[in-house]
Parts: C-alpha cells; structure tokens; sequence
C-alpha cells in the first residue's frame, strides 16, 4: 500500500497525538500542528523528515491557509486531513457568556471549517483526498451541562454530511470520527472550560456530574488501529463511532425521536395544508 500523507490539527496530546504516531510508525509522512510548536518537536527528532511539525491556531485564518498550504508543497500532496483540534466548555445554557460560546465555535466549528476549506482546493486539484472530522458521540446525542459542546459537535456533523455529497465527484472521501468517553486529557484544563455557576442548578449539576463520572472510559490507544483501518479503506463510511458507547446510545436516542415524529404525525400532516407547487430558485 502507498505510504499517505496525513494533516493533523491538535496533534500534541490526546488523539491527535496517538494517529500522528500509528501513522509515522508504519512509515507514513504527517504534518503535526498544535497552538504551541514545541508541544510537537518531539516528533522531528523521533520520526526525521517523515514528520513536519507546524504551529498553527484554527482560529486564525490566516495561519491555517498558509500552514495547509505549507504542508502540501513539503510533501507534495495531501492524503488524509483530520480536524482535531477542540475543546469544551461546560455549563448549563443559562450560565455561558456569549463570548465564551462564540469562541468555543471559534475553534470547534469554525477552526475545522477553516482548514476545509484551505485543504479542498489542493486536494480537488490533486483529485483525490480523505478529510475526517473529529465530532463526538455528542453530535448524535447530548447531556445536559454540556449543552454548548454538543452543539458545536451537531453543527460539524451537519457540515460534513453536507460536505460529502458536495465532493464526492472530486475523489474526495469525507468521514466523522464520533468517540464515546476515553481517558485522554480532554478534561485537562486546556480542554475544558467553565461557565459561572449558578446556584439554582446546583443539585441537578451534581447529579449529571456524577452519572458523566460513573461512565467507563476506553483505552485512547486502542483506536489507533480503527482510524488507520478508516483511511485506508477503498469505501470508508460517512460516520464512524469510536467506542461501543455511541452506537448504544444512538440506537436509543433515534427510536425516541422517531416514536415522537409518528406520535404527532398526524398534527404534523395536518399543518401542510393544501400542497403548493412552486418554483424553487437558487
């Protein structure tokens, strides 16, 4: 199999750092990026000239094209992209500041949208490519408290889906990367953020704090394996779940909207009216 060429954003610690490492260990090359650069050095001094470590912050627009581009014409092309950089911020709805949810969007949303949109015309040109994002079991369902992370996991969900159908004919291949709870760093403080609390949610908070806390956490190393399997596959899925966790609880979550939707289907039939026929114009 040819050796690929791998973009990784969020690749000093946690799963960024675990697929950069399966990748340059079976001999493919990988530009590692992370806010801070020397959190990725490390790599050169393991890996030599199969690894090209780069700073880059997502929030940045500017940085985040000259960086994809810098990493295409090191390595001449770009193989597999994947949109790891993230972080949460915990609160309930009522607590979170806007600034502090529309910065969380900044890096969750907008940052993966930034480096889509540097890659695809490089990898449109090249007529070929693989872009993974990395969503959550928390794009396909959600908890309270975390409101504001699940939303931002939805939002990407939705952009790739839409993404896959709008490249397909560019021998692009798009596919969501959805983990359930593991234990990396995620809640190191770098990751995590918190809202003010309010007092009148204090009983519930400690309630869904401690069911989150009671969750069994998968080994991060273990998926090294499944996302080289996913990027090498000639027909990789649009979405993959990452644990047992996330297909259990999707599974639940689904037929609970489903049996919703049909319960009031009849209202909903109802409120159509007499069907028009119009013209649609974009």
């Amino acid at each position: 199999m040819d050796k690929k060429v791998w973009f990784i954003t969020g690749a000093s610690r946690g799963f960024g750092r675990i697929w950069a490492e399966a990748a340059l260990t079976r001999g493919d090359k990988v530009a590692v990026t992370a806010r801070v650069l020397e959190s990725v050095a490390d790599l050169k001094e393991r890996f030599g000239d199969t690894v090209l470590p780069l700073a880059l912050d997502v929030t940045d627009a500017d940085q985040t094209r000259r960086v994809v581009q810098q990493a295409h014409a090191h390595f001449g092309r770009l193989d597999v992209v994947i949109n790891n950089a993230g972080y949460s911020l915990v609160g309930m709805v009522e607590e979170a500041s806007e600034a502090d949810v529309r910065a969380l969007f900044d890096t969750n949303f907008f940052g993966m949208l930034r480096v889509v949109q540097a890659a695809l015309p490089l990898l449109r040109q090249q007529g070929s490519g693989h872009i993974l994002g990395v969503s959550a079991g928390f794009g396909i369902v959600t908890t309270p408290l975390m409101g504001f992370y699940c939303a931002s996991k939805w939002a990407v969900e939705a952009l790739h889906e839409s993404l896959s159908q709008e490249v397909q004919g560019h021998g692009i291949k798009v596919t969501l990367i959805e983990p359930g709870p593991y234990e990396t760093d995620f809640s190191s403080p770098s990751s995590l953020k918190f809202a003010p609390e309010m007092d009148a949610y204090a009983d519930f908070r400690k309630r869904i704090v401690e069911g989150l806390s009671s969750q069994k956490f998968g080994d991060p190393q273990a998926t090294a394996e499944a996302i080289l399997k996913i990027v090498d596959a000639e027909d990789p899925p649009l979405r993959f779940a990452l644990g047992s966790w996330v297909l259990n609880m999707a599974r639940d979550a689904y037929a609970d909207r489903l049996a919703t939707w049909e319960a009031w289907e009849a209202v909903s039939n109802a409120a159509e009216g007499r069907p028009m026929k119009k013209a649609v114009t974009l």
